[in-house]
């Protein structure tokens, strides 16, 4: 059985979706820093459509459902990460074009806002065990 802190996981959703639009993610030369929006419009809305299905299951309290979700969002969160950095170094394929380009565009600070509130969405859930009823306490209520 899980238990949802419910201000925890509140500030959890919070934090990660404010951090897709506020935070920088990307650092490109001429341009400057971009969001996440700015930098993949599909990781965008599937991020958020994510923190949107947890916020749902908060409400409905599903909570199996929740942390299911929660260490999803965290595997999304990483694999991200990975498809920009790739996307990054391999977006020519030319070694010479994606050589300059890889040189050119960096990973920013939004990453880790984003992992961290993916963290704090795992620790908001929490397994707790059923109170079990043994032979002594049940004839001392009797």
């Amino acid at each position: 059985m899980y238990m949802i802190r419910k201000k925890i996981a509140f500030i959890g959703i919070i934090v990660a979706a404010v951090s897709t639009i506020m935070c920088p993610f990307l650092k490109v030369v001429l341009v400057g820093n971009w969001n996440m929006y700015q930098t993949d419009e599909n990781l965008f809305f599937i991020t958020n459509g994510l923190l949107a299905i947890m916020l749902l299951f908060i409400f409905i309290q599903k909570t199996k459902l929740f942390n299911f979700f929660s260490k999803l969002f965290f595997v999304w969160c990483l694999l991200a990460v990975c498809a920009v950095y790739f996307k990054t170094n391999n977006y020519f394929g030319m070694s010479l074009a994606d050589g300059v380009l890889s040189k050119t565009i960096h990973l920013r600070w939004g990453w880790i806002v984003l992992f961290g509130a993916a963290v704090v969405l795992l620790v908001s859930t929490s397994k707790i065990k059923p109170k079990t009823i043994t032979n002594e306490e049940s004839s001392n209520k009797q």
